[in-house]
């Protein structure tokens, strides 16, 4: 039986919980592939460190660099995470010829297109799965199970911490601070949480599924991007009434190009934002830290995966998964699946003041005759209708919530509405809008 030997770069949690496994399963793995996948070195930075897993002392070393020019070494595994050594040491390997395995979504959103090319260049090949969803197969569902298919829609729950939150919330009432502590705590948010709750982690795994999806690398910096910072108990309260329940998603979708767009070009929207999902749909009862992703072809219709999105089992798995293409492939002596494939050369990130969708309308006002009034006037100025208003009973003060559900309007008609309702005397505090999606 063939040995592939494994370099592998980072001992924390995933790689601490990738040597775990193969503990457990390398003899399952063997003889289901043939090959059988030996642990070589192990690049950590303290040796001295406790570690939850038993690595012996001879395979680990503090240099890096010497585990991926190890030439017994037929396969670099980087689990450091970063975009600075890990791209560095992505590309020496690359470079050699060796496959890389890798977990680090920051990494391939930065520099994706650049690491591809060094594959193709180099007749290496490059494995993501585990950058995306955790242990939901996700990157081989698009690459491979749908590869019959254009994706028109991708609906994706893809941040754990962000749907912990927004559950705890909706289940007990809490406000977002005291919940996100709580998250701190019990080790499902960092303690600087911003690439979390601020959607930047959410987009790095957006960005792969929709470059997937559509043939072209997605640049981060197209991307719009919204966090849950601002989603109060009052607007879960009133989205249950309304019978929605938000969720951070991150959203894909295929755009039917406009008059006199060139022929041929292709135009999606990539975007993630708290989004008010209507109780019926699937995704409404994604709880926790669990993750999935909604998935519509012209082929197969609607498909939804679902599954854990983090942690060091679930991601692990998605790492053995990858461990064993790359193992097939260096037994067949070529690879069968290239990591990434550009077939739309036209396509194009629209613009997010160009996306139309409904709205819920979140404002503080003052409770006098006439507010509704000076309200409804900016939105009809901007041909932007309303469709439903509730100013609920049981609030008393100088100012009193007023809830507005809008049509479907142009997000740059919305933006420059509610800078002017924002600057109106009758308005008490910044309005809050939150995007309504119906999966059409």
């Amino acid at each position: 039986m063939r040995q592939v030997n494994l370099g592998i770069i980072g001992a924390g949690t995933v790689g601490g919980g990738v040597v775990q496994a193969l503990e457990r399963n390398g003899a399952l793995m063997a003889s289901r592939l043939g090959v059988r996948l030996h642990v070589a070195r192990v690049a950590v930075r303290d040796l001295k460190k406790k570690r939850g897993v038993s690595i012996p002392q001879t395979i680990l070393t503090t240099d890096v660099g010497s585990v991926v020019n190890d030439p017994e070494i037929d396969l670099v595994v980087e689990l450091i995470g970063g975009t600075t050594l890990a791209r560095t040491l992505t590309l020496d390997a690359l470079k050699q010829g060796k496959p890389v395995v890798t977990a680090n979504k920051a990494l391939l959103s930065a520099h994706g297109e650049e690491l591809f090319a060094a594959a193709e260049q180099f007749g290496a090949n490059l494995y993501y799965e585990a950058s995306v969803a955790g242990g939901i197969p996700i990157i081989k569902v698009l690459r491979e199970g749908l590869i019959g298919n254009r994706i028109t829609r991708i609906y994706g729950i893809v941040n754990g911490t962000c749907n912990y939150i927004l559950t705890r919330m909706k289940l007990e009432g809490a406000d977002f601070a005291d919940v996100l502590a709580d998250a701190q705590r019990l080790g499902y948010a960092e303690a600087e949480p911003s690439l979390d709750v601020d959607g930047y982690d959410a987009a790095h795994k957006t960005g792969i599924l929709a470059s997937l999806a559509h043939g072209f690398w997605v640049n981060p910096r197209d991307i719009y991007v919204e966090g849950i910072r601002n989603i109060t108990k009052l607007d879960i309260r009133f989205a249950t009434q309304l019978g929605y329940t938000i969720r951070l998603l991150g959203i894909v979708k295929k755009i039917a190009p406009a008059k006199g767009s060139p022929k041929g070009e292709s135009q999606i929207q990539v975007s993630v934002y708290p989004t008010l999902v209507p109780d019926s749909h699937v995704l409404a009862s994604v709880n926790d830290v669990f993750n999935a992703i909604y998935v519509r072809g012209d082929v197969v219709g609607d498909t939804l995966y679902y599954g854990r999105g983090a942690g060091q089992d679930a991601t692990a798995s998605a790492v053995l998964s990858d461990l064993a293409d790359a193992a097939l492939d260096l037994k067949c002596g070529k690879s069968r699946v290239p990591p990434f494939v550009p077939h739309e050369r036209k396509g194009a990130v629209l613009k997010m003041d160009d996306i139309i969708c409904r709205y819920y309308l979140r404002l503080t006002v003052v409770d006098k005759p006439g507010t509704l009034a000076k309200i409804a006037a900016i939105l009809g100025e901007a041909s932007i209708g309303i469709s439903s208003v509730i100013q609920p009973e049981g609030h008393e003060g100088k100012s009193v919530p007023l809830i507005l559900m809008i049509h479907d309007a142009k997000n740059s008609a919305m933006r420059g509405a509610l800078a002017k309702i924002g600057r109106l005397g009758v308005i008490k505090a910044p309005p809050l809008m939150i995007r309504v999606e119906n999966f059409d």
